[in-house]
């Protein structure tokens, strides 16, 4: 069937639209960081990967750092084992953290390489123990009560913090056209492993390879002003009076953080972006409108 002639005015216009970013970021390293409704519903995930593949195919070097937070507590609850949270961190014992590697690194993480590949990428799959790719420390969290003359120290378990990332490995994969999907868990100076927040994981890898873009998938519009209305176009100074000001709190504060870091340490520019749209890193990357939040430094 032939398109109409106002069909093919549309196309064209979208094609010439995306030209001057294709060619502005063409051997450029973008970091994508994949969760949320993205994750879950089938016709967003068929729309990410053919997002990445058309990504590599124009020139661009996507990194995927996919989290998988609902898929573990899934599977947790078919296993009988209980999840339970501190500040929004899952408490990882050993018997859990088999879990979690058993879901990220094997079942959540292939899957995604699967996509891309059936989508025409070529695509592997990693963990923050392949390569020495990801160094850990654990991550402690302290209380401060009135009682208490010294801040009090919960054990959460085997969840960790980024110590450091050698991206070798990472290197190797892009500059062998593939495109790396990494899952977030390191190991740490004790052996072990741990479960690490995937927002941090994909702040730090942005950083480590000097990557053009740091973009970030949310189930969110991106990030809101007190009237719910979506900001973009910030400056880093303008997302520190956000911040100041209270307008930036609770799960989203996190997530601004990774990308103020990313941002002081180098990284060109980021994004927060709505997952729940379909294509939503290529209209994010490709139109002048976009889709969410762009921060620049």
């Amino acid at each position: 069937m032939s398109l109409t002639k106002d069909s093919a005015t549309n196309v064209a216009h979208v094609l010439s639209e995306a030209m001057p970013y294709i060619r502005r970021f063409r051997g450029k390293t973008v970091v994508i960081k994949y969760g949320g409704n993205a994750m879950v519903d089938e016709e967003l995930k068929s729309g990410f990967a053919r997002d990445i593949v058309l990504m590599k195919l124009v020139g661009i070097n996507p990194v995927v750092v996919h989290g998988g937070g609902p898929q573990i507590g899934q599977l947790l609850e078919r296993l009988g084992m209980e999840s339970r949270f501190v500040d929004g961190m899952r408490v990882t014992d050993s018997e859990t953290m088999d879990v979690v590697e058993m879901v990220l690194g094997g079942l959540v993480n292939k899957e995604i390489v699967n996509l891309i590949t059936h989508h025409g990428g070529r695509a592997v799959g990693l963990t923050g123990k392949d390569g020495n790719l990801i160094r850990a420390r654990k991550l402690t969290i302290k209380r401060h009560t009135p009682d208490l003359d010294a801040p009090e120290i919960i054990d959460i378990g085997h969840v960790g913090e980024v110590e450091s990332i050698d991206a070798g490995v990472v290197d190797m994969l892009v500059n062998g056209d593939f495109i790396p999907v990494v899952a977030p868990i390191g190991v740490g100076s004790d052996g072990r492993s741990y479960n690490i927040n995937a927002d941090l994981v994909a702040g730090h890898m942005a950083e480590v390879l000097k990557a053009e873009k740091l973009i970030l998938l949310t189930n969110t519009a991106g990030l809101l002003d007190k009237k719910g209305q979506l900001l973009t176009g910030l400056k880093v100074a303008d997302v520190q009076r956000l911040i100041e000001d209270g307008t930036v709190q609770g799960g989203m504060l996190p997530k601004i953080n990774c990308v103020m870091s990313a941002l002081n340490s180098g990284v060109g520019a980021a994004h927060i972006i709505d997952g729940r749209m379909t294509h939503a890193v290529l209209v994010e990357l490709f139109t002048d409108e976009g889709v969410g939040t762009l921060v620049t430094a």
